[in-house]
């Protein structure tokens, strides 16, 4: 398993994140729009993924990871609802709520994606640790 290679993907998905947010803070909300539903779409072919991956971590009995993504996808469920929802808004006070949740909502995301990715490095060199140990006791198996 290329551990690196994987960071070297997250870290890619983030830029693409970060630049498509920096992009869309001077668009119109027409494009701004368009753009959400490319990420609805995107988003939907990565849990669609997520599940497939869930599911054969399942099979095998391994990853609580896995199910963690599977749980984090019905959040975005939920992001979608009010998406919608908010299109037919029209009090003002009840748009300022909704973009102060929309914005608390953002930040605990990406709050919770920091935390991940520090647990996905633990993991990450844990799981080099344990291939490392496996492959010094093979050593030592062979050497006696």
């Amino acid at each position: 398993m290329d551990l690196p290679a994987k960071f070297e993907d997250l870290q890619k998905k983030t830029a693409d994140a970060n630049a498509s947010v920096k992009s869309a803070v001077s668009e119109s909300r027409d494009q701004l729009r368009q753009r959400i539903e490319q990420a609805q779409v995107d988003l939907d072919l990565a849990d669609k993924d997520a599940k497939q991956k869930a599911q054969a971590a399942t099979d095998r009995a391994e990853s609580k990871w896995a199910q963690m993504r599977v749980d984090a996808s019905s959040k975005m469920e939920n992001v979608k609802a009010k998406i919608a929802k908010r299109n037919t808004e029209i009090d003002a006070k009840m748009a300022e709520n909704d973009a102060q949740w929309a914005e608390a909502d953002a930040q605990d995301a990406i709050d919770f994606a920091a935390w991940t990715v520090e647990n996905a490095r633990l993991a990450a060199l844990d799981a080099l640790d344990a291939r490392i140990y496996a492959e010094e006791r093979a050593k030592d198996t062979a050497n006696q």
